[in-house]
């Protein structure tokens, strides 16, 4: 079967992500180029393939068929409509885009185009999480009623572990911090339960001295199902996090009890006493050592890559779909809305 061939928009941690997973695919994909900040020539260089000098001169190659963006929030459509428009599928990293309105123009162009879309949420593919989701819909702790989810990120340990230039954290033209985690959190909610976001009531702060973009937001959501979900979504810790906190599910069902991470143990009581379910190795989020490229993290980015490329051939997809990415952006402006309006807003 005819391998699929890849080029990279920016060359940052999640660059070399991307291409790690192409290289771990040998008989489904190769990577043939790559393009966008001050790291491209090395990141080429270390995986044996073309730098572009320009994003338009990566977009003209007759030599690539899919694209993965993993450049700022703001470039996303950009770059995402420049490859659709020279009939390439593209993978961009969450969020989709930085507007419903700017989803809606991707999903237009692919549409008639005829390529396929897929969005960067590669938390599907964790062993927990798919436990987690095995264990719900076979009723394990019945009907899942209520589910507290915490995202408070220590800003300091991030912009050190994953290395790289951060000022576009505070840049407005990336909206805010809760664009950067929420579609991963509002994602898993419906690809665990099936249902969607119904209501949000939501309160967005920025406490950040001299910020000028939300970095703290508090939300309470009500899903089509009945659950509700709360969650917490910060970068304003001023020491080291909570443990075991930076990514934590605690859910409540009728039957039984789920506290879910996606590294770690994931853990179950359904009335005999909590038992290990599944447990995923530590990931090290450490862009100066290889371990953060090896088997443990990379697993989940390997796999959802494999989907993707399932998803051009034709095959069913597990991989976000782009409605799914249009999704994941409609329900954190719902939740900006609701802070700004004070009030119950339906995404």
């Amino acid at each position: 079967m005819k391998k699929i061939r890849f080029g990279i928009t920016g060359s940052g941690f999640m660059g070399r992500t991307h291409a790690e997973a192409v290289r771990r695919l040998p008989e489904d994909a190769e990577l043939v180029a790559v393009w966008g900040g001050s790291r491209a020539p090395a990141l080429a260089q270390r995986y044996g393939v073309a730098c572009e000098p320009t994003m338009e001169a990566l977009m003209r190659r007759t030599d690539i068929d899919a694209i993965a963006i993993s450049t700022p929030h703001h470039l996303h459509v950009a770059e995402a409509l420049a490859a659709i428009a020279t009939g390439k599928h593209v993978l961009i990293e969450k969020p989709m885009a930085t507007s419903v309105e700017d989803c809606d123009r991707i999903l237009y162009a692919a549409k008639q185009q005829g390529v396929t879309i897929g969005i960067g949420y590669q938390q599907r593919f964790r062993m927990n999480n798919l436990r987690a989701r095995e264990l719900i819909q076979a009723g394990e702790i019945g009907r899942l009623l209520s589910v507290q989810m915490a995202m408070p990120m220590y800003k300091p340990a991030a912009t050190v572990a994953f290395g790289g230039k951060w000022e576009w954290w505070n840049d407005p033209q990336s909206v805010g911090h809760l664009i950067n985690t929420a579609p991963h959190a509002t994602d898993l909610m419906r690809w665990l339960t099936g249902a969607s976001i119904a209501n949000v009531s939501a309160f967005c702060r920025t406490f950040t001295p001299g910020g000028v973009v939300e970095d703290t937001t508090h939300a309470i959501m009500e899903f089509t199902n009945g659950t509700l979900f709360s969650l917490l979504s910060t970068n304003v810790l001023p020491v080291s996090g909570f443990p075991g906190e930076d990514f934590r599910f605690r859910m409540i069902g009728t039957k039984g009890l789920i506290d879910l991470t996606p590294v770690g143990e994931m853990k179950m009581d359904n009335g005999s006493g909590w038992q290990v379910m599944s447990n995923q190795p530590f990931v090290i989020h450490n862009a100066a050592a290889d371990t953060a490229f090896g088997d443990i993290r990379m697993q989940c980015y390997r796999d959802q890559m494999k989907s993707f490329i399932d998803g051009i051939r034709g095959l069913p997809m597990a991989c976000g779909s782009g409605l799914d990415g249009r999704i994941g952006v409609a329900d954190c402006m719902a939740m900006f809305t609701s802070s700004k309006e004070r009030r119950l807003v339906q995404p």
